[in-house]
């Protein structure tokens, strides 16, 4: 038998999590951190200004294009993309480290940005929250107050070209009850951290019961 020191810590799941804008991704994403401690989101690098409220290191690494344009070129990142004419990227020592600690690491990004993470790795889980309806979606970006007519048009262009990419992805979850979709989101975790494979790398108390046999 292998060693079982070296195996009762598993590797975290990596889950990437897409949304249109409007969607609640955001704030499902603070309950599911609120009800499971081994979850955690990691920080992505923008060039994107502070908004008011925000803090660097928390929120996000803002950092100016220059860099932002040296950490591509150093391939830091495990996925970058321009959204909105400003950049966002995931480093990929940051997941990695985490991920090493048994932490699962969410990644908010958008289609762009999980195709380029499907692409360099089958090893992640991936979850498309949905609005109830368009119309719905429309009425949530309006109630915001914070964008023009012309903004909220192509937010809305934007987000069904987002949904229009949803069965890329392992499993859609429709944000239309609240906690139902927090559950749904705990459910999906759940069922992946029990998987067969991981059970029998990483739980002593199975390798021993399936070594015993």
């Amino acid at each position: 038998m292998t060693d079982t020191a070296s195996s009762t810590t598993a590797q975290g799941l990596l889950i990437l999590l897409s949304a249109p804008s409007g969607a609640g991704k955001t704030s499902l994403v603070e309950a599911v951190l609120k009800r499971d401690p081994n979850l955690v989101v990691s920080v992505s690098h923008t060039t994107r200004p502070k908004r008011p409220g925000e803090t660097d290191g928390v929120n996000y690494h803002f950092v100016e294009p220059a860099e932002f344009e040296q950490m591509i070129k150093a391939q830091d990142f495990l996925e970058h993309a321009l959204v909105f004419g400003n950049h966002y990227g995931t480093s990929a020592k940051a997941v990695e480290a985490l991920r090493k600690q048994g932490r699962d690491v969410i990644l908010e990004i958008d289609w762009q940005g999980a195709d380029q993470v499907r692409a360099m790795t089958s090893d992640c889980l991936s979850i498309f929250i949905m609005p109830p309806s368009e119309d719905e979606l429309l009425n949530r970006l309006k109630r915001r107050g914070q964008d023009s007519d012309e903004t909220i048009a192509r937010r809305f262009a934007e987000a069904k070209l987002d949904m229009s990419k949803a069965t890329h992805y392992q499993y859609i979850v429709v944000n239309d009850d609240f906690e139902r979709a927090v559950e749904d989101l705990l459910s999906i975790l759940t069922s992946n951290r029990l998987t067969a494979a991981r059970q029998t790398a990483h739980n002593p108390v199975v390798q021993t019961l399936v070594h015993s046999a």
